[in-house]
């Protein structure tokens, strides 16, 4: 079993990672290599960037022969941009990588077999194409059936804002106070970190809800499911997939994850971010419909931009304001074992 708990399905990959970084400008889409070296550093030896690439995961730059030698046996497409397609600009170093002895692993809709210069130096080289955005056959449609044990569900005022991070940091303090827990990835990212989970952004949206509760299946009473959100209920992209999990997950507890440093939904600047009371009104008014007793416990804050002191008294100000608990879990603190208090309360 791994340490993760119990998966939907284990992966098997190869490891160490070179993370690629593509020409990525905007650090909000290369979530997967951040969330790679922020949970599962030991298993990143270099990041490859490419020229006009602006975000740095900050590890060593090699190309793939160098990462190769130095122990690296895959690598990994670090980027979750919009609409998970692979640009032809990166396809010339993904050739390189095969050459050079790595498998390549992508959590992006596109399918690395079907880009044609890849399935060839695959098949040329004997490097495996490795498809991680992959859901389980035969998923039915959800029942809305009330499953035992407990769950807690993340969810966002917007997309990449650290749902994910919220999720992993809560199950942590979950096992470290003795609990029975299991972090249960939807994303990619979050399957490469546990090694298993449904890419819920796969799944046909039919599909959905049943998905969200194969994820999740009955537990004992005293078991925490804590389940990885996805996008946001106000995204006019996303908003699908976030219903059909918070449906299928029935969390009877979900955390608001923000970041107060952004003003508009990312990469839909005509859109602005709903305010965070509108995101528990609607969570609550929306879940109540599989399971009538949701709460919100509280509040995350990703405060990554913001100094200390300045982190410390917005979550303070917004605590008093919200009268619920805010914290940033990569900060950890009283704040954060607040947060954790309100989720098992």
């Amino acid at each position: 079993m791994n340490a993760m708990g119990r998966l939907v399905e284990g992966l098997a990959l190869p490891q160490p990672y070179l993370l690629f970084l593509g020409d990525t400008t905007e650090p909000g889409y290369a979530k997967t290599a951040f969330g790679l070296v922020d949970w599962a550093r030991d298993r990143c030896v270099a990041e490859l960037g490419l020229p006009g690439c602006k975000v740095s995961a900050g590890l060593p730059q090699m190309d793939a022969a160098a990462a190769h030698a130095a122990g690296a046996r895959a690598i990994v497409i670090g980027v979750a941009n919009q609409g998970g397609f692979i640009p032809p600009s990166w396809v010339g170093a993904l050739v390189a990588a095969l050459e050079a002895g790595l498998d390549i692993i992508s959590g992006m809709h596109a399918r690395l077999e079907a880009i044609p210069e890849l399935a060839e130096a695959a098949q040329r080289t004997g490097r495996r194409l490795i498809n991680v955005r992959t859901p389980p056959a035969g998923i039915p449609i959800g029942t809305g059936r009330k499953r035992s044990g407990k769950r807690l569900l993340t969810v966002g005022t917007d997309c990449a804002l650290g749902k994910k991070y919220t999720a992993l940091a809560l199950h942590r303090a979950f096992v470290a106070r003795g609990l029975s827990a299991d972090f249960r990835a939807s994303g990619q990212t979050g399957i490469l970190i546990a090694g298993g989970g449904i890419p819920m952004d796969a799944v046909v949206s039919d599909f959905e809800a049943g998905a969200a509760e194969i994820l999740s299946p009955d537990a004992a009473s005293d078991h925490w499911d804590v389940v990885e959100g996805q996008g946001s209920l106000f995204n006019p992209a996303y908003a699908a997939v976030s219903l059909g999990l918070l449906h299928g997950s029935q969390p009877d507890v979900f955390v608001v994850c923000h970041d107060p440093t952004r003003t508009h939904m990312l990469g839909l600047d005509g859109y602005a971010l709903p305010a965070i009371e509108e995101v528990i009104d609607m969570t609550i008014r929306l879940g109540r419909r599989t399971n009538p007793a949701i709460r919100c416990a509280g509040v995350s804050l990703n405060t990554v931009a913001m100094g200390a002191a300045a982190a410390d008294a917005l979550m303070a100000a917004e605590a008093a304001r919200l009268g619920l608990p805010v914290a940033d879990p990569i900060r950890g603190g009283t704040a954060f074992e607040a947060l954790v208090d309100a989720c098992l309360a």
